[in-house]
């Protein structure tokens, strides 16, 4: 008998190129946005240009101020993302600003979000919904009728027997043999998956029917949003781009394989000669106390798709950059067992517990008082492309500004001067019920909040 296949040991090359797809949607420069129609599109998302506005009342502009020069900030990224089941449309925006003063400080990126009443998708939705509901209602309905008419099996029934003292059940049906009886539930299932495509039949035909409308409405909706008289095209602004969204893909975790008969030695053990090599590893292991674990994390998972500059999972988990105040806030330390002074010869001592993501110092919403959800992140390369493009549209300098700007930068430079952003990343937290209400609690047909934002700045 040949020896059994060792499952922990595998020459092939499938493993390593399989991925998982995570919960996570990556945003990604796609070209320039050059289209007049698209930028004023509230539902295009983009990089840089200005922003295209859902509430009918347009904000003022200080909305976009810097909070530390009072200066206006360019608009970083707007997106749209309107929650799953919602009447609302619904976008996210982002300003930053890039003076030199104003890095490291709060209040120098902003975020807001903005909503607005689809009535035509809230009738659509309530059908939906509503047949959703009586599809469940049926269902529950079959169930209790089967579990009625459900008669007590007898142990002792001759059908019972011939059905359990069949070994080769499944060689009968594979080669034509008689099958099995269908069951109540496997009937109710089949019954509820042929509903589901008729309904999913019946959506398909209400969407090419209503498509012509949706491009009229959505006409409506642009021409709402120009800003051609609008203190808003005075602001300061980045080459428009989109911003396109793909999902992550990390690859597969894979245990460590080791062929037929190999061992793992421990250097500290055997010939006695650990002196030198137990050094060395202790040297790495105390090495290694000096290097931040959440930056390492960061980037090696950032290395998967460098052209990303948005991570988006609404009420996910956020990618930290680095171990700074921002970590602790969000990732604090467990209560630890203090350690006794003097151990005994058998004490165990448990593994330190690992910190647990928690949005329980987040500040809630300050209209309906429900608890902020982390919803997206804006990544360093985000800074990159807008240095880039920023830069393929400046003037060039002569000899002597050049010249002026270096001596500048050597006395410390100009506060007001716009050189850029220093940040690592930027999480934004917004209402976990994307609340459309007055401070008062009614309900309103469009609104304008800012939501909370967290900076970790570049180290």
């Amino acid at each position: 008998m040949p020896p059994p296949v060792d499952d922990d040991w595998s020459d092939s090359d499938d493993e390593l190129l399989s991925e998982v797809e995570t919960s996570v949607l990556l945003g990604v420069p796609d070209g320039p946005i050059e289209s007049s129609d698209d930028l004023y599109d509230a539902a295009v998302s983009r990089i840089g240009g200005l922003p295209a506005f859902l509430p009918k009342r347009e904000p003022t502009v200080s909305d976009s101020h810097c909070k530390v020069c009072q200066n206006p900030m360019e608009l970083l990224v707007q997106m749209w993302c309107p929650f799953e089941d919602s009447p609302m449309d619904r976008a996210l925006y982002i300003w930053g600003c890039t003076r030199i003063g104003c890095q490291r400080k709060d209040g120098s990126v902003r975020a807001w979000r903005g909503l607005r009443y689809n009535g035509k998708y809230a009738l659509k939705l309530e059908k939906k919904l509503a047949k959703k509901q009586a599809r469940e209602n049926e269902k529950a309905a079959d169930e209790a009728e089967r579990k009625k008419n459900v008669t007590k099996a007898n142990p002792f029934s001759m059908a019972n027997a011939s059905a359990a003292s069949n070994p080769f059940g499944l060689g009968a049906q594979i080669f034509g043999g008689p099958l099995s009886p269908v069951n109540d539930s496997e009937k109710s299932d089949k019954k509820e998956k042929n509903e589901t495509q008729e309904v999913d039949h019946e959506s398909d035909a209400e969407s090419e029917s209503e498509e012509s409308e949706s491009e009229n409405s959505l006409l409506t909706a642009m021409a709402s949003t120009t800003l051609t008289e609008s203190p808003w095209t005075d602001a300061p602004t980045y080459p428009a781009l989109y911003l396109s969204t793909v999902s992550e893909y990390l690859p597969a975790q894979q245990k460590q394989k080791l062929p037929p008969g190999a061992q793992v030695i421990d250097p500290s053990e055997g010939d006695g000669k650990g002196g030198k090599e137990l050094s060395w590893m202790s040297e790495a292991y105390e090495n290694s106390l000096d290097v931040d674990h959440v930056f390492e994390r960061f980037t090696k998972r950032v290395e998967y798709e460098g052209e990303q500059c948005v991570r988006y999972e609404l009420g996910g988990t956020p990618l930290p950059f680095s171990s700074d105040t921002v970590f602790q806030t969000l990732f604090p330390a467990p209560e630890t067992t203090p350690l006794p002074v003097t151990k005994p010869d058998f004490k165990v001592v448990p593994p330190a517990p690992k910190r647990t993501y928690t949005v329980s110092a987040v500040p809630p919403c300050p209209v309906c008082k429900a608890p902020r959800v982390f919803e997206c992140q804006l990544m360093p390369n985000l800074i990159n492309v807008l240095r880039r493009k920023d830069a393929e549209g400046a003037k060039k300098l002569t000899d002597e500004e050049r010249r002026k700007a270096v001596e500048n930068a050597l006395k410390g430079g100009n506060k007001d001067e716009k050189r850029g952003m220093e940040w690592g990343t930027v999480l934004v937290f917004s209402c976990e019920k994307d609340c459309c209400q007055s401070e008062e609690g009614k309900d309103l047909k469009d609104s304008w909040r800012e939501e909370k934002v967290y900076v970790q700045w570049d180290v």
